[in-house]
């Protein structure tokens, strides 16, 4: 049960921005920008980044419902997740996504804990400047996500088949749920 009174039923940041939408359009906004804006990353990698980050935060509504995202954007690939979120290190990603990931990690973790051989690093795979901040914006962001949703304890379905459905409503993009009247 949420700490506040938010609408019943209605899960995760869903549920948050229904009841303060002023705020939560901007909370949208945001994600549609970062997850499905133009961007040399693909929306599956970028899910990825938030799910990642969400999977090291405990934010369980984040992370199912972002895995479940990225799950539908890959398609074929859908396994990648459950791959990276197993060790990233041995997932059959490229070593540019491998180093944005190892940012977007240590973002979670405290922003100051990105050095300059992280960044380096992603460069050295190809990762441009733009990509990189987005993969610490997104991590970031996502990190700001994890403890509103977590914060507030709104509802985190335990069905996996709700996260499913979220995953393909959510790879089509981040729209403003309407107020329940």
């Amino acid at each position: 049960m949420a700490h506040i009174n938010v609408p019943e039923g209605v899960p995760g940041i869903r549920s948050l921005v229904m009841f303060r939408p002023e705020t939560g359009q901007y909370l949208y906004e945001l994600a549609e920008v970062l997850l499905r804006g133009e961007s040399t990353l693909s929306p599956a990698d970028r899910e990825l980044i938030a799910t990642y980050v969400s999977y090291r935060n405990n934010c369980t509504f984040c992370y199912s419902s972002h895995a479940a995202a990225a799950r539908c954007l890959y398609e074929d690939d859908a396994l990648i997740v459950d791959e990276v979120l197993r060790d990233m290190t041995e997932a059959p990603i490229s070593a540019k996504l491998k180093a944005l990931l190892n940012i977007a990690g240590k973002v979670q973790i405290l922003g100051k804990e990105v050095k300059q051989e992280d960044v380096d690093a992603a460069r050295e795979q190809g990762a441009t400047d733009r990509e990189i901040h987005d993969a610490v914006l997104i991590a970031a962001a996502f990190s700001m996500f994890n403890r509103y949703v977590d914060g507030l304890a709104s509802l985190t379905p335990t069905d996996p088949e709700a996260y499913a459905e979220m995953g393909k409503r959510m790879a089509k993009g981040y729209v403003l749920p309407q107020p329940q009247h």
